[in-house]
């Protein structure tokens, strides 16, 4: 998603337009892009707690370094996600919530809201863990 793409093919096509800039970057001296089965593979073996926790790392120091502490202002918002649910097994559609800065542009966290509860509780689950 960072890419802009919504699959692992066009996760290949951001790196090969770009793979000269990454390799400056991040020290890599790829001479091609790894194929989209080779991404998929390394995404889907990621620890999903493990990503979160560095996604929130990453987020707070690019909030530090550029909104005014005095002038932060945290949002939180649920949403639904579209065609999530399954009527088939009974199963409501998935909800999640985010914190995101309005000065900076820039979701903080996210969390997944539990299938019987609400937002609140996961506000305040979202609000102890930063």
């Amino acid at each position: 998603m960072v890419t802009g793409g919504n699959s692992f093919r066009s996760i290949e096509t951001f790196i090969k337009v770009h793979r000269r800039q990454l390799n400056a970057a991040f020290g890599l001296r790829w001479k091609r892009a790894p194929a989209h089965t080779a991404i998929r593979y390394i995404l889907q073996g990621l620890d999903a707690q493990a990503v979160e926790q560095a996604f929130r790392r990453h987020a707070a120091g690019l909030l530090d370094a550029t909104t005014d502490p005095s002038r932060r202002t945290i949002s939180l918002d649920g949403k639904t996600l579209r065609r999530s649910f399954d009527n088939f097994t009974d199963r409501k559609a998935a909800q999640g919530l985010h914190a995101f800065n309005l000065e900076a542009g820039l979701v903080l966290a996210h969390v997944d809201i539990a299938e019987k509860s609400n937002e609140i509780p996961a506000a305040q689950a979202l609000i102890r863990s930063c």
